[in-house]
């Protein structure tokens, strides 16, 4: 295997790829609910002669190679779209009040295209290749989900690597951008605040108490833990993006409910700010006659990237597609003038895997703005441009195969 051979045979199957890509971009599915989406990318494998099995809820793992003593890389895509409805001009789009908004299609497409290409190579792995295809990562919980049903084991995972396009971005469609050594996307966490009061008719308020007075107060308060009691470097976000109470504008309601996300690079700030945000709402919640109960539900860690591993990736995508299109985090930064390493304010629940073994994110350029894709991941209107999947197909494939053949055996043979 060489790198101008892989990218001629990636070539050789855009179409497919293409034709892959369309048809799930047009049954989009959502969360754990992928019942067309799984079947496809089942029956896909089994007619390129694999044998896929269930991970989890809605999960799908099919291995490569092991015929060879060797260790074990992990390549993902992820298989769930949004709950958006579509309104980008292509003529398949879905029409189901769903949309693969975030490129989720692309990755699934790519990584069968990989597959192909590592069946094709499969005498030459010297190791094995698991191909992880994930539910529920929008909503953070497909990655774990897998983990806790023995994704990493059987053969054991010793390193990983994600792709995710990337709309809006001002380089050629193909081109890789390697992360940085260390966190590259924040945690997560979704909240609920729900604030108990006593309702009562609004002409008499001091029979009540009113909830959204309280609610008020608690939203006004959390906006002081990032301005005085984070540090300067504590990179972090805490937004509250809903709040509800009551139906008659001449009643106090006995709720009002509040939901948000925090975002934070560091886990210790992530920690305390759960913590604060918890005292706070309930310290004010009782100054206030009322009750305060805080609900964290779906989140992530960060993602942190293994320094070896995002070297050797480096490495190889230069190798596979020269340094024309294979920059890393630090060289974009220098090429814009910034100091430090440039990290994605998007979480990714890939890193709850970056969490267990060495791991590693790249980022694939899919349209230029200057092309007519100037609309960002997550809009009814964002379009990904098809020329990257060819690209990306070859990356997850030689990167794979060329990690494994540089780092040596580990046990026998895996049993397929």
């Amino acid at each position: 295997m060489t790198a101008s051979q892989i990218q001629r045979e990636a070539e050789q199957l855009r179409e497919i790829v293409v034709s892959n890509r369309r048809y799930l971009h047009a049954h989009a599915e959502t969360g754990f609910e992928l019942t067309n989406t799984c079947r496809f990318v089942e029956e896909t494998l089994r007619d390129m002669g694999y044998s896929p099995v269930k991970c989890g809820k809605a999960g799908l793992v099919a291995l490569a190679g092991g015929k060879k003593r060797g260790k074990v890389f992990l390549i993902r895509a992820d298989m769930d779209a949004l709950p958006i409805r579509e309104e980008a001009d292509v003529n398949f789009s879905s029409d189901n009040g769903k949309m693969h908004a975030c490129g989720h299609d692309m990755h699934t497409a790519m990584l069968l295209g990989a597959a192909k290409l590592l069946k094709m190579h499969e005498d030459e792995i010297e190791g094995t290749i698991k191909l992880m295809f994930q539910p529920a990562e929008e909503i953070f919980e497909g990655s774990q989900d897998m983990i806790e049903d023995g994704l990493l084991e059987n053969p054991d995972v010793d390193g990983a690597l994600m792709i995710h396009v990337m709309a809006n971005m001002p380089f050629a469609p193909g081109t890789v951008i390697v992360s940085a050594p260390g966190v590259s996307a924040p945690a997560a966490d979704y909240f609920e605040i729900r604030v108990k009061g006593m309702g009562c008719h609004g002409s008499m308020p001091n029979t009540g108490v009113d909830p959204l007075s309280a609610a008020a107060h608690i939203l006004i308060a959390l906006q002081e833990i990032h301005a005085r009691e984070l540090a300067m470097d504590d990179r972090a976000v805490l937004t509250v993006g809903t709040m509800n109470a009551g139906t008659a504008a001449n009643a106090i309601p006995d709720m009002a409910v509040m939901s948000g996300s925090i975002r934070a690079f560091d886990e210790e700030v992530r920690s305390f700010i759960k913590e604060r945000m918890t005292q706070i709402a309930q310290g004010i919640a009782k100054s206030f006659r009322a009750e305060a109960e805080i609900v964290f539900g779906s989140g992530c860690p960060t993602l942190v990237n293994d320094k070896d591993l995002s070297a050797c990736a480096e490495k190889y995508v230069k190798e596979l597609l020269g340094s024309g299109k294979a920059l890393s985090v630090i060289e974009l930064n220098k090429m814009s003038g910034e100091q430090k390493p440039s990290k994605s304010a998007g979480s990714e629940d890939f890193a709850y895997i970056s969490q267990k073994v060495p791991s590693v994110m790249l980022a694939l350029a899919a349209g230029q703005p200057e092309k007519g894709y100037q609309y960002p991941q997550h809009h009814p209107m964002v379009r990904f441009d098809e020329e990257a999947l060819a690209a990306g197909s070859a990356v997850y494939a030689y990167t794979a195969m060329r990690w494994l053949e540089e780092h040596g055996q580990k046990g026998s043979p895996s049993n397929r």
